[in-house]
């Protein structure tokens, strides 16, 4: 199982510098799992930067994958995670959702670098 972070899929509809990287995760949609946090943070960035139109072009595609809703057991693992590991509540989510399914967690979010379960790929310096 795949699981591919809100900063990969903005990378990936950007079609920026890591967007290949991300790419086979992204549409091998079988073994994609989409955690509901995801979809509030793409659709909150993307809109504010290129309209809800094209906010709602990608999300249509996360929710080609499998939707994994926030209930109260992940809320309590991503609690026990936040505070073992520091991440904030929204990585800390993800993180757990990602072990809860045995999935590789695909980012370019130096906080997850290093973790287990984790393919990190930072991103590439702005050219001057």
């Amino acid at each position: 199982m795949n699981l591919v972070d809100s900063c990969a899929w903005i990378e990936y509809a950007r079609n920026e510098g890591n967007a290949g990287f991300f790419s086979s995760s992204i549409e091998n949609l079988s073994e994609l799992i989409v955690p509901t946090i995801c979809l509030y943070e793409v659709f909150k960035k993307i809109s504010q930067e290129s309209g809800e139109k094209d906010a709602m072009t990608v999300i249509v595609h996360m929710k080609l994958g499998r939707v994994v809703e926030f209930d109260s057991t992940l809320a309590l693992e991503a609690a026990r995670i936040s505070k073992e590991r520091r991440l904030a509540m929204a990585d800390s989510i993800i993180y757990a959702t990602t072990l809860k399914f045995n999935a590789t967690l695909w980012t370019q979010d130096d906080h997850f670098e290093g973790l287990p379960s984790v393919q990190f790929k930072a991103k590439p310096k702005a050219k001057k």
